[in-house]
């Protein structure tokens, strides 16, 4: 009996330590404090990526850019060092310049109006693009409608923005926007905005509020104008080098969990604005709504430079946004 029960621990010790040493162990990267929906979809996409391949896959999530910024992710995953990440609409741009058009100005009405679009042909397309650059677009995840934030006075129109220093991600649309409309902008990677922001390199910037909440940008901003200038989504991107190593099964779901844990990113997204409005005004934040009329008009340059450079994507985006 002693020396059935040695053997079945034998066996069970042998399928243990293979189960263990078959495991992959893969990097994702994004910027995001926790809490912020994009955190917490990363998490969650790990979660389901466990599940789903029966813990053949592990995903190893370093958030508020532990594992480097949105910059180094990108370059690490073509050079197939880094698996996935959780990056940023602009900073894809640097490489993938089509992402950029997602931020073309007073593009969509809402969340749900963005999400419809870039879930059909324009997302497709994308992910052509994406392939071509060593990348694999798993999802668009959400990282909002963004709005104006800044120390030195409301923004209620275009003029109002003239002199001051805000802080864009690297990202050209943004910057083109923001130009076009009068005022100082640089770009700066996220993980040293709030530095930059509290010792004045900045008077201001733009994000999400989910972002200026979870981030804390509000401690070092006065104001926040809701001019809800451009949408930004969130690019869930792999490695085409090491997804390329993965079975066609764990391929399929990876996938599946980067769309299941997406629909979480958008959930959270969705709910916050509400809610955030009420606790960064608690907070001491002064708000101003924005009559976007001249913010539009004074923009449509922006569209013409755009699509002088990617006639045949502006026009897809456009259309399909018109629908």
């Amino acid at each position: 009996m002693m020396k059935k029960t040695l053997i079945a621990l034998a066996a069970t010790l042998a399928m243990t330590s293979s189960a263990a040493w078959s495991q992959t162990v893969l990097r994702l990267s994004h910027n995001a404090a926790p809490g912020n929906p994009k955190a917490e979809a990363s998490l969650k996409f790990a979660e389901l990526v466990a599940q789903k391949t029966g813990g053949r896959v592990k995903v190893e999530v370093g958030g508020s850019a532990q594992f480097g910024d949105d910059a180094e992710s990108l370059t690490n995953m073509r050079l197939g060092t880094m698996a996935f990440s959780a990056n940023s609409q602009g900073t894809t741009s640097n490489i993938v310049p089509e992402f950029g058009l997602l931020g073309l100005p007073f593009l969509f009405r809402d969340l749900e109006h963005a999400y419809k679009v870039v879930d059909g042909p324009v997302g497709e397309k994308l992910g052509e693009y994406a392939d071509k650059k060593g990348l694999v677009l798993l999802a668009l995840w959400d990282n909002g409608i963004r709005q104006v934030s800044n120390n030195t006075r409301p923004i209620t129109k275009p003029q109002d923005l003239a002199g001051i220093k805000l802080r864009t991600p690297p990202d050209p649309m943004t910057l083109s926007i923001f130009k076009s409309l009068g005022a100082n902008p640089a770009p700066l990677a996220f993980s040293e905005l709030y530095i930059a922001l509290q010792q004045g390199v900045f008077d201001g910037q733009e994000n999400p509020l989910m972002n200026i909440y979870s981030s804390k940008l509000f401690e070092v901003q006065k104001y926040i104008s809701l001019t809800g200038h451009k949408y930004e989504a969130t690019p869930l991107l792999a490695s085409k080098m090491i997804f390329g190593t993965l079975s066609k099964d764990d391929q399929k779901a990876v996938r599946e969990a980067a769309i299941e844990a997406g629909k979480l990113n958008r959930d959270m997204s969705l709910a916050a604005d509400a809610d955030l409005r009420k606790k960064l005004a608690d907070a001491g934040v002064q708000f101003n709504a924005v009559d976007q009329a001249p913010f539009v008009a004074q923009t449509k340059p922006v569209y013409d430079e755009w699509a002088a450079k990617f006639p045949d994507m502006v026009k897809l985006i456009v259309s399909e946004a018109a629908k």
